[in-house]
């Protein structure tokens, strides 16, 4: 399917492939990163620094929260989460081992237009497709992913790539959320200038001049996703930022703590409990164990601010260090994908929340790509290190 010349130095076992597709379908399949934990021993002095001053900001800056004993547990657990999958990104080391979660990502999009069609029939997808457990946004998200897979992929037969590149373009354009758009645009863009890759460059700018031009005067002129993805509304936004600038203020060292800002966001949090916007058109409603905590997941709708709003200054200032590091290292190995997915979650991030864990597997793909970047360019697995590895997953 691929050339050989295309392969990375490292590939892991077969079932570790089969694995990576299974997350986008069952997410909590990425707790098998948990057995890697010891693999960040491995890295450069320089990243375990880097790495320690990350996780030891999380930590301190829960001693300045409203409670701090609450936030410190959260922290831990939080951060013990972040480095699992940092330590899956060592494991796997190149982001070409990644290309698996493609076939899941597909099996998410047809069962997304399978669902919608089958409840809401095309009304639905004209009010934007939806998913049972992902939200609308995150269908938007993960096919930007899926599209970077495809036209990174090297090699390979047309007979796979033209229909997923299809089913991954008809579900970004159904998902109609701008933000997904400002991160294919990012994150291509930067892959391009990496590599002056003038394939990829070229495919996905025709695909996008192709959309705004279909949108305009062509047949999606009428399909309403498609127009939303032209508007440039806040749909509220401004209130959220302004809600989390607020509580962050209440308490700037150390934020209010992970999971609990849900309350300080009096705009989204006035309006209830919610199932994903799919599930609530079909009249599901929130059980009652869930409505008590569902403050648990709202978010700022800024991947600064929310860090701000629950770790502080001090934890954003490990998050932003981290961050910058292992950017400069990424652009200076030429990981086409991993700057895509990198620079793509940064413009994303700033309209929403797209690195929080847990998540429905694309936060944590962030968090992987970041752990694929502390390493060296040309540094590979040993043998032994690997097999290690395998076993103890």
């Amino acid at each position: 399917m691929t050339r050989a010349a295309d392969q990375p130095a490292f590939i892991p076992p077969k079932w570790v492939s089969w694995l990576i597709a299974g997350v986008p379908v069952f997410p909590p399949l990425y707790l098998a990163a948990f057995a890697s934990l010891g693999l960040l021993r491995t890295l450069p002095l320089t990243a375990r620094w880097v790495l320690f001053f990350f996780a030891s900001t999380q930590l301190i800056s829960s001693l300045f929260t409203p409670q701090p004993l609450l936030s410190l547990g959260l922290n831990t657990a939080r951060t013990l989460f972040i480095l699992a999958m940092i330590s899956a990104g060592v494991y796997l080391r190149d982001s070409r081992n990644l290309r698996p979660l493609l076939w899941g990502e597909l099996i998410i999009f047809a069962t997304a237009w399978a669902y919608t069609l089958a409840t809401q029939g095309f009304a639905g997808v004209q009010a934007r497709l939806g998913h049972p457990y992902y939200y609308i946004v995150a269908l938007g998200l993960i096919a930007a992913v899926a599209l970077w897979i495809i036209v990174f992929w090297r090699g390979g037969s047309l007979w796979w790539r033209v229909p997923a590149g299809l089913l991954s373009v008809a579900t970004f354009i159904a998902a109609g959320s701008r933000g997904p758009l400002l991160a294919l645009v990012a994150g291509s863009a930067a892959a391009a200038l990496l590599r002056l890759s003038r394939r990829g460059a070229i495919v996905i700018a025709a695909c996008l001049a192709a959309l705004v031009l279909t949108a305009t005067y062509g047949p999606l002129s009428t399909f309403k996703p498609a127009q939303r993805l032209l508007t440039d509304q806040t749909t509220g936004r401004e209130y959220v930022w302004k809600d989390a600038i607020a509580a962050w203020q209440s308490s700037p060292i150390g934020g209010v703590g992970p999971y609990q800002g849900g309350p300080y966001l009096t705009y989204l949090f006035k309006d209830g409990c919610q199932l994903t916007p799919t599930l609530t058109r079909n009249k599901y409603v929130c059980p009652t164990w869930l409505s008590r905590v569902y403050g648990i997941w709202l978010i700022a709708h800024n991947n600064v601010l929310h860090w701000l709003l629950e770790t502080g200054i001090v934890g954003t200032l490990g998050l932003l260090i981290l961050y910058f590091y292992v950017l400069a290292l990424t652009v200076f190995k030429k990981d086409v994908f991993g700057a895509a997915i990198l620079f793509g979650f940064t413009a994303i991030g700033m309209v929403d929340v797209v690195i929080a864990v847990p998540d429905a597997h694309f936060a944590e793909l962030w968090w992987v790509v970041i752990g694929m970047g502390l390493l060296p360019r040309g540094q590979a697995l040993t043998q032994s290190t690997s097999m290690r590895v395998a076993l103890a997953a």
